[in-house]
């Protein structure tokens, strides 16, 4: 993918539960999770994150198809560092990861 071309290291999850385990175990530099996952929503999944003193400093970036200004609002709400809409030029991403990752 083009992450990986830009030279960034990229573990995925196929559900919501896998990726809180994964980010338990691995501690990555950033989070890029959608909304709608099997067995735990995106929403749940990052109130989770940022819930747990071990996660919580974690930058999460939720993508969603869902455009609706309530969703980037919720999903902030949730504890979200950045909310992206989907389809996204990558760009737009490379330009929220590298702002998040500076921080």
């Amino acid at each position: 993918g083009f992450l990986q071309q830009k030279g960034l290291q990229v573990t995925q999850a196929s559900d919501g539960i896998e990726a809180l385990n994964q980010i338990a175990a691995h501690r990555p530099d950033v989070v890029l999770m959608d909304i709608v996952m099997p067995r735990m929503n995106g929403y749940e999944c990052c109130r989770r994150l940022k819930s747990n003193p071990e996660t919580q400093n974690v930058p999460v970036v939720m993508c969603s198809s869902k455009q609706e200004e309530f969703d980037r609002y919720w999903g902030l709400k949730q504890g979200a560092d950045a909310y992206i809409t989907k389809p996204f030029h990558p760009s737009e991403l490379i330009q929220i990861l590298k702002r998040l990752l500076k921080k």
